[in-house]
């Protein structure tokens, strides 16, 4: 017959056991410090190739074309990157503001590669930026207190 194990009568850090925002922390540290490096690659090179696809139109690859994507990758690896430590070091409103400018303008460039105006692309840009802060600024509103720390 199985029996419970005994439970300690110490006191257990709950601390130990939880990241800073008070949810279990599942990954290492190393895991995280890898992610750190791998996500804003991995992203890079979708959107590299992403953005050279739209602008080939579905034509022949050439040398022009992949030097476009891995330039479009390398800026957009840098700026996510950019985005990412400014905005953790901001308060709710500026965060939100931070990535929608991000996707809308990422999302207005990819949007250009193809054969529409300008003009759309910026609208296009302005909506998908406008959604992400309506979105985002909801998420760090319900998920701050009044000082700006975030809850559980």
């Amino acid at each position: 017959m199985a029996h419970a194990a005994p439970a300690s009568r110490g006191r257990t850090s709950r601390a130990a056991a939880t990241g800073a925002s008070g949810l279990p922390d599942v990954f290492s540290a190393r895991t995280h410090r890898i992610a750190s490096v791998a996500v804003p690659v991995v992203l890079g090179l979708v959107y590299g190739y992403w953005a050279a696809a739209n602008r080939r139109s579905g034509g022949e690859i050439t040398g022009w074309n992949l030097l476009f994507g891995f330039v479009t990758a390398a800026a957009f690896m840098v700026l996510y990157v950019a985005v990412r430590w400014v905005a953790s070091r901001t308060i709710r409103e500026v965060h939100a503001i931070l990535w929608a400018a991000f996707a809308g303008s990422a999302f207005g460039f990819l949007y250009g590669q193809t054969d529409k105006t300008v003009g759309r692309s910026a609208v296009m840009g302005l909506v998908i930026g406008a959604v992400v802060f309506a979105v985002l600024f909801y998420r760090y509103y319900t998920h701050e207190d009044a000082q700006g720390r975030r809850t559980r």
